[in-house]
């Protein structure tokens, strides 16, 4: 199976995923990708995810093969390209700005893809966020998510997510960066201060180039008076890289309502977990 979107997973199998992540959590070196091979596509700039997959993979017993992106921008048919992994490996992993070469590319694979980011989406950290979310708050299903930021690649994911399991998310932007039309799951607003009171959990994204002004940045600067107004014991989960003094004030991230650097260690088990779902690997099998 592949995971381009979070929605390409139903419910039940996001669920079946975070109880993996659980067990590799515990059992951190089972050696449940043993002789496996994947070929990984990322840049130089990846940090996390790079980190955490080539990590995961090592740690389960595999082994990963790393390629720059732009080696599938050329001439050569993706489809061609998919034919000749298929003999060596056993996964493909991607980053690439361009999600429909990540689309085509899963078209004819008969191997599984992931998609590791594009400028469209980020699947994998935000699946991650949320199973660390839920170790923090056991009802996370029956939330109010508040999406502080611009329509992106965040953010698009988090109504990926919103939609594939029904939790509530509200984005909080200036109008005309809406991320969709209003659904039961999401709404927009443009009252930062008036939309966080309900919510328990505070999301971000980096400010795009066209936003970044001090008018902006007044309006929808995440700090601690604003945490404050937010519901029934806060957390704030800023999306790294983050800036400082932007989306997110200097005192709120050394404040108790930043998740903190640890809320990220989850990413390894999670991104293990979704390889070893879209490769069909049950570890009660095994």
């Amino acid at each position: 199976m592949n995971l381009i979107r979070v929605d390409d997973f139903s419910l039940e199998q996001i669920v079946y995923i975070f109880e993996l992540a659980d067990l590799l959590r515990h059992n951190p070196t089972l050696q449940l990708l043993k002789d496996r091979t994947f070929i990984l596509f990322f840049p130089e700039s990846s940090i996390r995810t790079r980190i955490t997959f080539e990590k995961g993979i090592k740690d389960l017993g595999g082994h990963s093969i790393l390629f720059p992106p732009q080696t599938l921008d050329k001439k050569e048919a993706l489809k061609d390209v998919a034919g000749y992994m298929e003999n060596w490996a056993d996964g493909i992993i991607v980053r690439h700005p361009d999600i429909s070469v990540i689309e085509e590319l899963s078209r004819y694979s008969g191997i599984p893809v992931i998609n590791a980011m594009t400028k469209h989406n980020h699947p994998c950290e935000i699946m991650s966020d949320l199973y660390s979310i839920s170790k923090l708050k056991a009802d996370f299903l029956k939330l109010n998510y508040a999406f502080v930021g611009a329509k992106g690649n965040i953010g698009r994911s988090w109504l990926e997510a919103s939609q594939a399991l029904g939790f509530k998310l509200y984005q909080i932007s200036k109008v005309g960066y809406e991320l969709a039309n209003e659904t039961d799951t999401y709404k927009f607003s443009d009252n930062l201060k008036e939309t966080v009171k309900f919510c328990e959990v505070v999301l971000t994204d980096g400010i795009p180039e066209k936003l970044r002004n001090r008018e902006y940045i007044d309006e929808y600067q995440i700090t601690s008076e604003v945490m404050k107004l937010a519901y029934n014991n806060p957390v704030l989960n800023p999306c790294p890289p983050f800036t400082r003094g932007e989306e997110v004030s200097e005192e709120v991230i050394d404040s108790k309502y930043f998740v903190g650097y640890d809320f990220k260690k989850n990413l390894i088990y999670v991104q293990q977990a979704i390889i070893l779902f879209c490769c069909g690997i049950d570890p009660d099998r095994m």
